[in-house]
């Protein structure tokens, strides 16, 4: 990558972090592109350089979000050996670990659901979240079949159906912490791993 893509690139980056802090306190609605140049240290104009408005700012922030989240899933797996069930433990781990990392703007995910319900925005945001979950049930099923083909799992397991109940049980720890600041869900998903693999063992 060139220099000048490169601070380009950073340059971006900075404006989807500044917005997404922004967005997570004060809502969609509540924050203006101005109030996103001052985050971000830069002039108005600037940003529409990069976004030509906040819709496809606000987007971007979503697939930022959504790549972060994902990313970390798949760096964290294909880091380590074991067998499929520690790869299963060690994925949830990393996932549920965000929280500590992505709390403060946790709130965007409101933010997205709210979007993919909005008449102006649904089919765009819609298909992102297909794509997200996708991935996230491919990363799971992938380990699953994994388990099966060394023996580890049972045969009669469905991958594709365990993989989109867990990918649901880490979204529904996660808003359960957001909403109670006493709820722990890295101690919960740990314990829910421990109940599935024993459930899909031979």
């Amino acid at each position: 990558m060139k220099l000048h893509e490169k601070k380009r690139e950073e340059k971006r980056t900075l404006i989807i972090q500044a917005a997404a802090r922004l967005f997570a306190h004060k809502g969609y609605s509540g924050t203006a592109m101005a109030d996103i140049a001052v985050r971000a240290e830069i002039g108005k104009g600037t940003i529409y350089e990069y976004f030509k408005s906040k819709e496809d700012l606000f987007f971007a922030v979503f697939e930022w979000f959504a790549r972060m989240s994902w990313s970390e899933g798949k760096i964290s797996v294909s880091a380590i050996g074991g067998t499929a069930s520690q790869k299963l433990e060690v994925l949830s781990d990393s996932i549920m670990n965000t929280w500590t990392e992505m709390e403060e703007v946790y709130s965007l995910v409101m933010e997205f659901w709210a979007a993919s319900a909005s008449s102006q925005i649904r089919k765009r945001f819609k298909e992102s979240f297909r794509k997200a979950y996708k991935n996230f049930r491919g990363i799971v099923s992938e380990l699953i079949r994994e388990g099966i083909a060394n023996g580890e799992f049972a045969r009669e397991v469905d991958p594709e159906a365990v993989a989109a109940s867990l990918v649901g049980t880490w979204d529904a720890l996660l808003l359960q912490a957001w909403f109670d600041d006493d709820f722990d869900p890295i101690t919960a998903a740990r314990k829910y791993i421990t109940v599935l693999i024993r459930g899909m063992a031979i």
